[in-house]
């Protein structure tokens, strides 16, 4: 992946979204941009959860279709451009998953040698990905849900690892305030998220 930052692929996706407002083929080349600079990534993500090669192509060319049609309800103050795809990603993964399954159920063979042997080493089960994935949806709702100053400092403190005083220099706030901020944040948080429990 390039060294890209996150307001320079909010921009991308962005322009990519705006259907009305952007040519085609403007949309179209920031979805080009938007591919060479994630799609690495996005393929990693696509191979944990599948654990076979020709699966995770599949899984990640129906993954940028979705995020191609789905780009106008991103929402940069929500969750970075990474971690929206991702879970894209991820929820296209285990959808495939579940299919394969499925399939193989219905015709009563055995999960093929590739499929079972990610679930036998150790690595993350579909079932954990899932988790995972429904607990980043989880977050996401809850997130929505709260002041959109809040949110910011809690997503400055936790996504980009910063201290409450760099927050209290960065947004010119009372480092009281901050702290104030995240503590309630924090308790919002989890009672949201036990709801989802």
């Amino acid at each position: 992946m390039d060294n890209y930052t996150d307001s320079a692929l909010i921009e991308l996706v962005e322009r990519m979204g705006a259907a009305g407002g952007e040519p085609l083929g403007q949309r179209e080349a920031a979805f080009r941009r938007i591919y060479e600079i994630t799609s690495a990534r996005m393929y990693g993500v696509a191979m944990r959860v599948v654990g076979n090669r020709e699966w995770a192509e599949d899984v990640l060319q129906d993954a940028y279709l979705y995020i191609w049609r789905s780009a106008d309800s991103y929402r940069a103050s929500l969750s970075p451009p990474l971690a929206w795809m991702g879970v894209i990603v991820r929820s296209r993964s285990l959808d495939f998953l579940r299919r394969r399954k499925s399939e193989h159920l219905d015709t009563a063979q055995p999960l093929d040698g590739a499929a079972a042997d990610t679930l036998r080493d150790g690595a993350e089960s579909p079932m954990d990905t899932a988790q995972a994935s429904e607990q980043a949806w989880a977050l996401h709702e809850c997130l929505r849900k709260l002041e959109a100053r809040q949110r910011e400092v809690l997503s400055l403190a936790y996504l980009r690892d910063l201290s409450h005083g760099e927050l209290a220099d960065q947004l010119k706030l009372p480092l009281g305030t901050v702290k104030t901020w995240i503590r309630r944040g924090i308790d919002q948080l989890r009672g949201c998220m036990a709801r989802f429990a």
